[in-house]
């Protein structure tokens, strides 16, 4: 099913709380990196894996982009680009990616997924990061109006009844407990999760920011 319009969705802002000042802490310097996007996948035990696609962080290099290209016959990443730098105390990451396709679900009878366009960006703040991600049109599965944070999206069709891939839209990753860093995808497409022949993660439009990343 085609979803057309583009969504922008802002994720909570993860924060840390600060342990009573002691002594005169030691500066620190914010992080971050952004990616177009990344494929680390084994179908029927070929491994196939593409590293972050148009790379960029905070201490450069500053942008990057990727003409995009077919990974063997499991993905297909179009144009992509990134951006990331600091303003003073800040840190900003963000990147972008067109027209990406997977059809290696299809070869197990599942749909052929594609996403026109998406981008993900994440900032800094004094006490922790906010991130922001973007989704254009979607075919192959159903996308409500309005994504929640870790939205996900079970595509049936795997072995004794289990997923063929599981679909997460505006995912954020955050350590426990809290430490004010966050990665957010716009995109993370998990195979067969409870096991088959094939596994991995593809991943579209990461940015990673940590207030407290460089000591």
């Amino acid at each position: 099913m085609r979803n057309a319009r583009k969504r922008t969705f802002r994720l909570l802002a993860v924060t840390t709380l600060a342990a009573p000042l002691l002594a005169a802490a030691a500066p620190v310097t914010s992080t971050g990196w952004a990616s177009s996007g990344s494929l680390d996948v084994t179908v029927d035990n070929e491994h196939v894996v593409t590293g972050e696609l148009a790379k960029c962080t905070a201490d450069g290099p500053y942008g990057a982009r990727t003409q995009g290209g077919a990974t063997g016959d499991v993905a297909v990443f179009g144009i992509g680009e990134s951006g990331c730098g600091r303003s003073d105390a800040v840190a900003i990451a963000q990147a972008s990616g067109h027209r990406f396709e997977t059809t290696v679900l299809r070869r197990y009878g599942g749909p052929v997924l594609s996403v026109r366009t998406y981008s993900a960006k994440c900032a800094t703040t004094a006490t922790g990061s906010l991130g922001e991600v973007s989704i254009g049109a979607v075919d192959g599965i159903t996308v409500p109006a309005q994504i929640p944070p870790n939205h996900r999206i079970v595509i049936p069709g795997g072995p004794a009844g289990t997923a063929l891939a599981t679909v997460i839209l505006n995912e954020t990753v955050t350590p426990q407990p809290p430490d004010g860093s966050l990665v957010t995808h716009a995109v993370h497409i998990e195979l067969f999760p409870q096991g088959g022949p094939a596994s991995g993660d593809i991943y579209l439009g990461t940015a990673a920011c940590d207030p407290f990343g460089k000591k």
